[in-house]
């Protein structure tokens, strides 16, 4: 017979204690033996009121988590390891009331990755707020290395949802703007749209970013091109490659700001002539500028009930954040076999943020006054984020210097690159350089498109899509109670899935609002935004 992992105790109220057997057949019990409920209870008070996602290590007999699914509106999490162990737990007394409430889920034996993966599922900060992870101590101190790397994996899933938040609250508004509006431009494509646009087969591609090494590498681009290569470039980049007499085959544009369009003045006409790939939440006067502009589909969950329900946007991957990344995407759905990054320093390299003839140059010239030179100008923009130290502690003469939010976009490019089914290199350069390695357990990461099996419902006019979505966010229930997402059926969870990355928006600027009256907000704001647009004529 296997050794018991837990001995059951009666304490002084009743309850049912679990403690764990020593090797020396003493045990220690995991709770109160006076009164583990109300011990549950005084924890669980100090859990601030805006803490809306706890994510407790250790089961044990169930009382903390039980005591905040009562006495707050929080998602609740239990992390533990050894199911013979949890099996014991589960036979020792009825978990029946917190296995079935909606709130609640039990991970058991769960990898890092699944850590990771149900984190970022679930915890939404613009309804939860914040989260917090509390340790059931003497279950964690037995198995100390396995709730170390939970603890770890909590907070790299915390580190990226935050992120994203910070993203979201700041662009949520505009992004919901731009795409609405893009709508009636974006017209009727499909899945497969970019490598018919592309018919000929794309073999060698050189992806062109707009940094300061670009200068340097203009003779061997040109090289490329002569060959054939196709020349995907970054917006930013555009400029500098028609200064230098290169045609790029198709230009990617993901900012959803309006200073995107700095990056074409002055080269509209090229864009009749050349294709300009943009995200449907780009704004709506770039794609003014050419007379067929592709959109895609990136991560935005309007942007993919769009191409679920409306028309099936190509997709390309964004989540690294910069358009260098974008581009590397499409090339990696053109299928090319041979790649080539040019300009992506990923740093400032000799204290230049771009490659001469970006839009940072008249701008700046037109901007600067006596007061203002254009090197005051120059030196503010440089030095707006602190630089980081080199990551090589020995290499003290680098002529490049990295910021938090340059690492993160070459980090993630480099993790793309190693996923990605081709030969990858980078032109001779002088920014931080890319370590291209290739997974051992790479696999070709192909989307799965939301919009492989299209609804009886769809809609081919751009307007009746909107009048329609306008409809299914005014039939969404109203928000009364904290655990709103949970009362949705799968449609309406849909349509709100939508409106998150707007509540965090009108969350950053309201932050005393309930979560009920956020709802209620964004889902007024959105109504109002699509009934002046139906009132413009979609203008």
């Amino acid at each position: 017979m296997d050794k018991r992992r837990y001995a059951f105790l009666k304490s002084r109220s009743g309850e049912t204690v679990p403690a764990i057997v020593l090797e020396s057949a003493d045990t220690r019990p995991l709770h109160s033996m006076i009164d583990p409920k109300r011990e549950a209870q005084r924890l669980v008070s100090t859990i601030s009121e805006d803490t809306g996602f706890v994510v407790f290590l250790g089961l044990g007999g169930g009382f903390v988590p039980e005591a905040a699914l009562a006495l707050t509106a929080a998602q609740v999490v239990v992390i533990d390891f050894d199911r013979d162990g949890i099996d014991e737990l589960l036979s020792s007394k009825d978990y029946t009331p917190l296995l079935e409430n909606e709130r609640f889920c039990l991970l058991t034996d769960p990898s890092c990755e699944e850590i990771k993966k149900l984190i970022l599922e679930k915890y939404k900060p613009a309804l939860c707020g914040g989260i917090k992870t509390i340790p059931l101590r003497t279950r964690t101190d037995f198995d100390l290395p396995l709730f170390d790397a939970a603890a770890q994996a909590i907070q790299e899933a915390i580190e990226t949802v935050s992120s994203d938040y910070s993203v979201q609250a700041h662009f949520g508004r505009r992004w919901f703007s731009n795409i609405i509006r893009n709508i009636k431009t974006a017209g009727i494509t499909h899945e497969n749209f970019l490598k018919e646009k592309f018919s000929s087969p794309v073999n060698e591609a050189a992806i062109v970013a707009a940094g300061p090494s670009l200068d340097l590498q203009i003779s061997a681009l040109a090289e490329c091109k002569s060959r054939n290569a196709f020349v995907i470039c970054s917006d930013t980049a555009f400029p500098v490659l028609l200064n230098h007499g290169i045609e790029p085959n198709a230009v990617v544009s993901i900012d959803c700001q309006h200073i995107s369009y700095y990056h074409f003045m002055g080269c509209c006409r090229k864009l009749h002539n050349i294709p300009l790939i943009l995200d449907v939440a780009s704004p709506p006067l770039l794609s003014r500028l050419s007379p067929s502009p592709v959109f895609f589909s990136s991560g935005h969950p309007l942007a993919r009930y769009i191409s679920a329900y409306w028309q099936p946007f190509p997709y390309l991957d964004t989540s690294g954040g910069n358009v260098t990344y974008a581009c590397l995407s499409l090339a990696e759905n053109l299928g090319a076999r041979l790649i080539t990054l040019f300009g992506a320093d990923f740093s400032y390299v000799n204290s230049k943020t771009y490659a001469r003839g970006t839009y940072i140059y008249p701008f700046f010239e037109k901007k600067q006054n006596r007061v203002c030179p254009m090197e005051a100008l120059f030196s503010t923009f440089l030095y707006r984020s602190p630089f980081l130290p080199p990551e090589n502690e020995g290499n003290q003469k680098q002529n490049y210097y990295e910021t938090s939010s340059l690492r993160f976009y070459r980090k993630k490019l480099e993790e793309k690159a190693s996923m990605i089914d081709a030969q990858i290199s980078c032109a001779k350069g002088l920014g931080a350089p890319i370590n291209l390695y290739k997974s051992p357990n790479r696999m070709k990461q192909a989307e799965t498109s939301t919009s492989a099996k299209k609804t009886s419902g769809i809609v081919a006019c751009g307007a009746a899509f909107l009048e329609q979505y306008r409809g299914d966010i005014a039939a969404l229930p109203e928000a009364k109670n904290p655990d709103y997402l949970n009362l949705l059926n799968s449609k309406e969870r849909q349509i709100f899935t939508t409106l998150l990355p707007y509540i965090a928006f009108n969350k950053r600027r309201n932050p005393n609002l309930k979560t009920e009256e956020l709802i209620e907000m964004t889902k007024r704001r959105c109504i109002e935004e699509i009934d002046m647009l139906m009132g413009s004529g979609c203008k």
